[in-house]
């Protein structure tokens, strides 16, 4: 059966040739490489036309040409990718830098997101027909994983801005994910996956159901998909089973046996007298995150009238996605250790006392350890810095399970003949439940290590019941099954939003005046919108506790809010010229928006831009942006929380990275003058007792601000579009692009705060242009123990806050050749060649006024991620061999990435071939046959050759990022894959 008008099936191609018109009367720009931009299947069916939406306005009339750029992703080429998820399908594409997805582990919230041109998953809007749908998180991102994969007919992309038609948040653009509109029959499909080791196995299958009542003057359809995701492991492929810095393996300060105070425990000896180790924690970590999904997406429309049609849709969508760490541990926080614990030997004991850090008598010390219990009057507990994996433990687990809906419902049809209206209304609400399991409570942990023996928790420090004295010592690894037990506690965080909408548009078209030379009428579109969001996030006493859970890094505090925004549009699109010399069409496009935010006040978007055809072939457009972006919930009422961020080398730690060679930076009196001024204690400082950040990450504390504004940005594209008469089937497009963010949404990176203060330098030069004067050494907090920036609440770490003060800037160029040479040679019926490419030419950050315009383009550094290189391009050639079935080779390229370059060798001197990540290029095969109308069978090969992902390490960037010694977002880790999807039609 059809899922198209006319009851003939779909082949999942058109000819280039036939589909070059209508895509250039939508003025879109299909820069992404694809084998059928067309947006319906027969070009020439005015029928088909007059369904046409085009991404990036709302007025209907595709004889209208649109000066913006959109980007089209085909049937056909979602169909050749093996799509099975929306984050794989749009995380590919030239110029844009990857959002959270199924590579992220340590720093994965359980969704998927869209990261148009590197400017954030916030600041763009994912559309599901034209319609947004309910976020998933306290900073307003859509999650991919909600999107109908197997109704998805093709995927427009608008880039450089959109607020002006789409509202706020479309800084960057808009993605809107388009659905088939008659579908008519049953189609099940089902795709099966592994990669070349045997591993990483995905499964889907979705059951298509569709069919038009009432003579054609309705249809309906429902879709429900079940997929299954397989873990792989670090642990699993051979360049990521340990973690290095560089070529240095380097795990984590956190290891076993235990360490006190940078000391580590010797089990043969009973002393703290053995040489520091580190624990390598890469085996555990995820190169892809288990996944399983259920979805269901139902829609339907009835024409009641000639008229009026009624419409509707609804989806819902339930993920649970699984994350996993290495064991939990006493990650360098400050401890009350009594000195009387049963577990300390007499060494143990006297090295706490005469720490450079403590300096306790041996007498007190003495008396101290032979303290009955904390009543007598010789007890003493002594803070002490505790680093002790707890892999008796077991591995840290988090699920998050996501459970989603939203239906519309609304109207549309014809005034007059020259007039249309759509009214609809939605409600839609998201619940993202995390569980944490084996991470463990400090708390309780702390009540452990109060014993007045091996069996008995002292009564009087120990409130909860149950508690069992914790070894840290005697063979490196005895904690016992019941101190396990008491202190590994789950604790979870629920995170709830809603979405509720109301959009009323009235569009048509109105004759042209007669003094303009063109036959073409004017159309607009006029309208109101309203939205309104709440969210909130409710966990347990737990996991809302500051420095609760072990190994967390923020708790989760318990907070809410809201805000409703009243819009009202319009836009015009006006020809001036059509079929004259040196003008074979000119238009005018406009677009104003007015918006009035319950938070941020009133503001207004706007757009002007046109095309220009002086002579048939050639076309020339261009537009000109104002966005505007309000704040999210999370920026404005997220309560400040100490929580990570990455940091790969500490001025102030007392050696090298190889643990013995003594930092020169110390011998700098500023540096000195920093440390101390910052918490760190002299006797630290003076003695080099400051360790290096714990696993590249360090302490920061931020929170949001009730005072923020908008952000505004401006975009301006220029562009060229040449479909020669001489040469029929080539279409080439050049578009130029800039965005600016003014007032940006912001906070500090590490370089933004570490440089002005420290100064640039290397861990071998000894920071010789520090400033003891510069505004950002006041927001460093270091632990007043050992003056690291790692521990508990204690240690504030970096100190940031969202502010109105950033700048965001990007520019580049957009390349699109696609070619249908229309052949016939032998049992090939046809070559079609698409190449997309993207040239970046900046990428700039600045946080605030006083920090540097820092270019990330081309580079990676815990400053500049996710990481975007500056050229990429994705080349496919197919060719169609009727019976024989189609064969189709894509080439995906990206440039080489380079190490922040003003940053200095953070390995001190060497290394330099783990500064640069070199060019990676990926080929993919695909072979698709049918069989008549109802069977079609499909296989893919990815990553053909099997390249393996460049090797940096994992101590360069930012830990959701650099990870598995690579950057996985960015490379394929997993090497070569093997995809077969069976379609049976019926």
């Amino acid at each position: 059966m059809s899922n198209q008008p006319g009851g003939q099936p779909p082949s999942g191609r058109s000819r280039v040739s036939s589909a070059v018109k209508l895509a250039l009367l939508a003025g879109s720009a299909p820069l992404l490489l694809t084998t059928n931009v067309a947006f319906a299947q027969d070009a020439d069916s005015a029928e088909e036309v007059e369904e046409i939406l085009v991404t990036g306005s709302r007025i209907v009339d595709p004889n209208l040409e649109q000066a913006s750029q959109v980007l089209v992703m085909s049937e056909a080429e979602i169909l050749d990718r093996h799509a099975l998820d929306a984050e794989s399908l749009v995380g590919e594409l030239p110029g844009m830098a990857p959002g959270i997805n199924r590579s992220i582990n340590n720093g994965s919230g359980g969704f998927a997101s869209v990261n148009l041109r590197g400017l954030g998953d916030n600041r763009n809007i994912v559309l599901l027909d034209g319609q947004r749908i309910v976020p998933t998180n306290l900073e307003a991102v859509t999650d991919l994983n909600n999107i109908p994969m197997a109704l998805v007919e093709r995927v427009d992309i608008v880039t450089g801005g959109a607020s002006s038609v789409y509202g706020a948040d479309a800084v960057a653009g808009v993605t809107n994910f388009v659905t088939k509109r008659d579908f008519e029959g049953v189609q099940i499909a089902a795709t099966t996956s592994a990669t070349g080791e045997g591993d990483g196995q995905t499964d889907r299958i979705d059951i298509t159901i569709g069919g038009n009542f009432e003579g054609g003057r309705g249809n309906a359809v429902l879709n429900l998909g079940y997929q299954t995701v397989d873990g792989v492991t670090q642990g699993e492929r051979d360049f990521s089973r340990v973690a290095t810095f560089g070529s240095t393996p380097l795990g984590s300060g956190t290891s076993v046996p235990t360490a006190i105070n940078s000391e580590q425990y010797n089990p043969a000896t009973g002393a703290l007298d053995g040489e520091g180790n580190t624990y390598n924690y890469a085996p555990f970590n995820y190169f892809q995150t288990p996944l399983e999904r259920f979805s269901a997406f139902a829609k339907a429309y009835h024409e009641i009238s000639d008229n009026v049609e009624i419409y509707g849709n609804a989806l819902y969508s339930r993920s649970i996605v699984d994350l996993q760490l290495a064991p939990s541990g006493m990650f360098g926080d400050t401890w009350q250790i009594p000195l009387n614990n049963p577990f300390l030997t007499d060494a143990i004991r006297n090295s706490i006392c005469q720490n450079e850090l403590n300096n306790i008598d041996q007498a007190t010390c003495d008396a101290a350890g032979a303290a009955v219990n904390s009543q007598d009057p010789d007890y003493l507990e002594v803070p002490t810095v505790v680093n002790r994996r707890l892999v008796e433990q077991g591995n840290r687990e988090t699920e998050y399970l996501t459970d989603a809906f939203q239906f519309t419902l609304g109207t549309r049809g014809d005034i007059t003949d020259n007039m249309r209206f759509d009214v609809f209304g939605q409600y839609g609400e998201s619940t993202r439940a995390q569980t944490n399991i084996n991470w463990g409570l400090k708390s309780l942990l702390q009540q452990s290590l109060r014993a007045t023996d091996a069996d008995t928790c002292d009564p009087t420090t120990n409130p909860a019941s149950g508690c069992v004295p914790i070894n840290l010592f005697g063979s490196g690894e005895e904690i016992s099954q019941g101190t396990i037990d008491f202190f590994n506690k789950p604790n979870g965080t629920t995170v709830k939003t809603s979405l509720a909408a109301v959009l009323a548009t009235l569009s048509g078209e109105v004759d042209a005046p007669g003094f303009l030379p063109t036959d073409l009428p004017i159309g607009y579109a006029a309208g109101f919108e309203y939205r309104e969001y709440t969210a909130s996030q409710n966990a347990d006493v737990a996991a809302s506790t500051q420095d609760e859970v072990l190994g967390t890094g923020a708790p989760d505090p318990l907070f809410e809010g809201e805000y409703d925004v009243n819009e009202f549009f319009v836009e015009t699109i006006v020809p001036i010229a059509s079929d004259l010399t040196f003008a074979e069409s000119l238009t005018l496009e406009a677009g104003v928006r007015f918006s009035d935010y319950s938070t941020t006040g009133s503001g207004t978007t706007w757009k002007a831009g046109g095309t220009w055809e002086p002579v048939e072939g050639f076309k020339i457009r261009s537009i000109f942006q104002e966005s505007a972006r309000s704040p999210n919930i999370f920026e404005l009422f997220n309560p400040p929380t100490t929580g990570l961020s990455n940091l790969v080398f500490d001025p102030c730690q007392g050696n090298l990275a190889d643990g013995t060679t003594p930092n020169p930076a110390l011998d700098n009196p500023d540096i000195r003058q920093i440390c101390i001024a910052q918490g760190a204690p002299a006797a630290a400082v003076d003695n080099g007792l400051i360790p290096p950040p714990s696993a590249n990450q360090i302490n920061e504390t931020s929170g949001g601000n009730t005072e923020l504004d908008v952000e505004t940005a401006e975009s301006f594209t220029f562009g060229i579009v040449v479909t020669p008469n001489a040469l029929p089937g080539l279409v080439v497009t050049v578009d130029y692009y800039s965005i600016e963010i003014e007032d940006a949404i912001t906070t500090p990176g590490p370089g933004d705060i570490f440089d002005p203060c420290f100064g640039p330098g290397s861990p071998g030069d000894g920071f010789t242009n520090a400033d003891p004067t510069a505004p950002g050494c006041a927001l460093i907090g270091r632990n007043p123990l050992n003056g690291s920036l790692n521990g508990g609440g204690d240690t504030l770490g970096l100190i940031t806050q969202e502010t109105n003060q950033g700048t965001l800037e990007t520019s580049g160029i957009d390349l699109r050749i696609q070619y249908d040479m229309e052949a016939d040679l032998g049992v090939i019926t046809d070559l079609l060649f698409d190449f997309t490419a993207n040239f970046t030419d900046e990428l700039l950050f600045r946080a605030s006024p006083t920090s540097i315009n820092r270019e990330c383009i081309g580079q990676f550094s815990p400053n500049c991620d996710p990481s975007l290189p500056e050229q990429t391009f994705n080349f496919r050639a197919t060719a169609l061999m009727g019976d024989w079935g189609d064969v189709s080779l894509l080439w995906r390229h990206q440039g080489e990435m380079v190490y922040e370059e003003i940053l200095d060798n953070p390995f001190g001197g060497g290394g330099e071939e783990f500064l640069t990540m070199d060019a990676a290029n990926y080929f993919d095969f695909t072979y698709t046959k049918r069989w008549g109308d109802q069977w079609t069978l499909s296989l893919l090969v990815v990553n053909l050759f099997e390249e393996d992902p460049p090797i940096t390490g994992s101590f360069l960037g930012g830990t959701g990022w650099n990870s598995g010694n690579t950057y996985p977002s960015n490379y394929d880790t997993l090497g070569r894959r093997w995809s077969v999807t069976g379609t049976f039609r019926f």
